[in-house]
């Protein structure tokens, strides 16, 4: 092969490469500009979430974790955020059952897909037989630490949700949801400040024909481990006294609630300003509330 014929042949190979290489280089620098890009909206996003107590704060949280898993649609961690933020605006804003419902339940919907889509939750019911809810079951209560956020978010919001629905369906969650809730207290039973004691409590409460003190051992052992976190005495209160028909203690504790110093506890303070909120409106409905 002479020279020129050489040459020609090495200037077309590299005529070639050069946009397979800048191909390459442009996908490289579109991945890492797209990570760059979500880290900062998750970033913005949480400064939000902990800006709560203002509501425009909490709208724009959403907007960003929506703007996130456009992105990254698997993004574990920012579904929960989502589902925790839905919970927040159900819960603490709402004054429309029926809105509030829906976001309990697209709440609990999020965590669901979230957890049965994990990887680490696929690979242990990949290696459970039986049927889809024996395997659905077996798996979740087996289910590694990485998903614990969205087991408990999970439960939380469906219990929530099925409060205002009927007996039958509460009655026929009542295993998935203790399946769960009992991963939850395995994995780590301080997690959210006790807060499976407090669905415990709660469930029980709820689920007829159920023996009302076992949902006030619950309550109290929450309290127990965390007095500081004002959800542990409001939900006393709203499910155990009030079911109970305890008027007298179910005013004292939430009066207590209500005069409750937030800035001792800075670390809960955002969480426990709308605890205090909530105490506030149930002593105002108190009347109604024991007819």
């Amino acid at each position: 092969m002479n020279f020129h014929l050489k040459h020609n042949l090495i200037t077309i190979s590299l005529l070639v490469l050069i946009p397979i290489l800048f191909s390459c280089a442009g996908s490289s620098f579109e991945v890492n500009e797209n990570k760059k890009i979500s880290d900062e909206l998750i970033a913005q996003a949480n400064s939000y979430w902990n800006q709560r107590t203002d509501s425009k704060a909490l709208n724009k949280a959403e907007n960003l974790i929506f703007k996130v898993l456009q992105k990254k649609p698997d993004d574990f961690e920012s579904t929960i955020l989502l589902a925790k933020v839905k919970f927040t605006k159900a819960y603490f804003q709402s004054s429309d059952p029926s809105k509030d419902n829906l976001l309990f339940f697209e709440a609990s919907e999020l965590c669901r897909k979230a957890v049965v889509n994990h990887p680490d939750f696929i690979a242990t019911y990949n290696t459970i037989k039986g049927d889809s809810t024996e395997k659905l079951f077996s798996s979740l209560s087996k289910a590694p630490n990485s998903i614990l956020p969205g087991l408990y978010w999970w439960g939380k919001n469906l219990a929530h949700y099925l409060n205002n629905r009927p007996v039958i369906e509460r009655l026929s969650s009542r295993e998935l949801l203790e399946i769960i809730m009992n991963r939850v207290l395995t994995l780590d039973p301080g997690f959210h400040y006790g807060g499976a004691y407090r669905f415990f409590g709660m469930l029980y409460a709820r689920i007829p024909g159920m023996d009302i003190e076992q949902s006030f051992s619950y309550f109290d052992q929450a309290i127990k481990s965390n007095p500081h976190y004002l959800a542990n005495s409001v939900f006393l209160a709203d499910f155990y006294h009030q079911k109970a028909g305890n008027r007298e203690q179910f005013n004292k504790i939430l009066t207590s609630v209500v005069k409750t110093n937030l800035t001792t506890h800075p670390e809960v303070m955002n969480d426990n300003w709308f605890y205090q909120k909530k105490a506030q409106l149930l002593l105002e409905n108190e009347s109604s509330l024991f007819e």
